[in-house]
């Protein structure tokens, strides 16, 4: 008589590799888990803002008010960037035009003293030209200091201080200036014309004679 396998036998076995499978399976699960690791969430990041906007953020991850945010303090930057730059130029236009252009007023200025301290009697009046000094008169007249290349210098010297004044023009089709005057006035003394542009033309003219009598 062949021997029957009982199924009671047979069922600790089953069973044994039943739990054998899910425990290797939650082994196996939790070890996966364990090696990626918790999914971390970071921190949630300010909002941007025209006054806190370091550019950081890229722009495809601002929302629509932040964007407008960033445009905006652009903006602000790009307009301080062009309000220093116009004030830069003002500043070396004025520069070049008053101060270091040939034609400037304090090169016309300066040119005019050095006539002064090169003329004889400018030295008889003021002494040694080394000592003569020169330097502009404050004025409150709007018109007068509009007035282009017309200016009043106080002259000095070790023996004595006067006024020079002097008026230039630039005629039409001209690049430079020509002297309208130049003269130096000491009390006490007559006044020495170093250019007069009016006294040279009237000495140019030959005077109209009629009847005897020459008219100028």
């Amino acid at each position: 008589m062949k021997p029957v396998t009982s199924l009671v036998a047979l069922r600790p076995a089953t069973s044994f590799l039943n739990s054998s499978l899910r425990a290797s399976t939650i082994a196996r699960s939790y070890a996966t888990q364990n090696t990626q690791g918790p999914t971390p969430l970071g921190p949630k990041r300010r909002g941007v803002t025209p006054f806190n906007d370091d550019g950081y953020v890229p722009w495809s991850e601002l929302s629509a008010p932040e964007k407008a945010a960033r445009a905006t303090q652009q903006s602000f930057n790009f307009g301080l960037v062009l309000i220093g730059l116009v004030l830069t130029g003002g500043v070396g236009y004025f520069l070049w035009t008053d101060v270091f252009s040939p034609n400037s007023k304090t090169v016309q200025f300066n040119r005019a003293i050095d006539k002064i301290k090169k003329d004889q009697r400018c030295l008889e009046l003021f002494g040694e030209a080394k000592k003569i000094i020169a330097h502009g008169e404050e004025t409150n007249n709007k018109w007068q200091r509009a007035r282009p290349l017309a200016s009043s210098e106080h002259v000095e010297g070790p023996r004595n201080h006067g006024v020079a004044q002097v008026h230039m023009v630039k005629r039409p089709g001209h690049h430079e200036y020509e002297y309208q005057y130049l003269f130096v006035e000491v009390k006490g003394h007559e006044r020495v014309y170093l250019e007069n542009s009016e006294a040279n033309r009237s000495a140019g003219k030959k005077p109209f004679t009629m009847f005897g009598v020459k008219w100028n």
